[in-house]
């Protein structure tokens, strides 16, 4: 199974030359570490920033520099820093080409809900309400189960929503999922080592597998 640099540094390989990305908190954070040197990404904090970089090297932290996880980054060449009013301004208007979300559950239809545990006290929805209803590209990067070992894959989220039928894909310490638009997790790629049964038992919703399923490259 993946570790979370891992399956961080699996969703890497989806980002495209040329790319506008934000990347939400927990996970999605740590695939700024892992973009190929040779295509040139653009990464976008609701916060109020472009071009963040990876993070900073333990004595080199600037505590004005920071994510939207509040983690010190660093900025590269050319990087802007504004208001978040610009900030959503760009995700709004559908300036970013995808999003890398976490998640507490995603439904078989794209369902995500990702900002609140009834009975528990949060600060806000935060941003991520904003992306998933103007991003056209999301992938959710999470925990196959939940510290109970139950599914978070699901055929109906069980907590609030964060938004509707918008993912589109999903990397956990196991799999890598398409959501297909009918409905239903495809699986593509499993984690080295893991088995398809293994994949079956740990996943609530509709699992479709079609062939061979290869193990995934890091």
């Amino acid at each position: 199974m993946l570790d979370k640099e891992g399956i961080a540094k699996r969703i890497a390989k989806e980002i495209k030359d040329g790319y506008y990305v934000n990347l939400g908190i927990g996970i999605p954070t740590l695939v700024a570490n892992y973009i190929p040197h040779n295509i040139d990404v653009v990464l976008q904090s609701e916060n109020g920033m472009l071009g963040m970089g990876p993070f900073p090297f333990e004595g080199e932290e600037d505590a004005d520099i920071i994510n939207a996880g509040k983690q010190t980054i660093t900025m590269l060449p050319g990087a802007a820093i504004f208001d978040s009013a610009m900030s959503f301004g760009m995700i709004r208007a559908k300036k970013v080409n995808l999003t890398i979300l976490g998640a507490m559950e995603v439904s078989e239809n794209g369902d995500i809900a990702s900002w609140k545990i009834p009975g528990k006290m949060v600060k806000g929805m935060g941003g991520a309400m904003d992306l998933v209803a103007s991003a056209e590209n999301i992938i959710v990067a999470m925990q196959h189960q939940n510290k109970h070992g139950e599914s978070k894959l699901l055929p109906k989220c069980l907590l609030p929503l964060t938004g509707i039928n918008c993912v589109k894909k999903i990397v956990t310490e196991l799999a890598v999922f398409d959501v297909l638009p009918e409905g239903g997790f495809k699986l593509l790629e499993r984690a080295p080592g893991v088995s398809i049964e293994q994949i079956k038992n740990a996943t609530g919703g509709k699992l479709i597998i079609e062939g061979d399923v290869p193990e995934m490259i890091l």
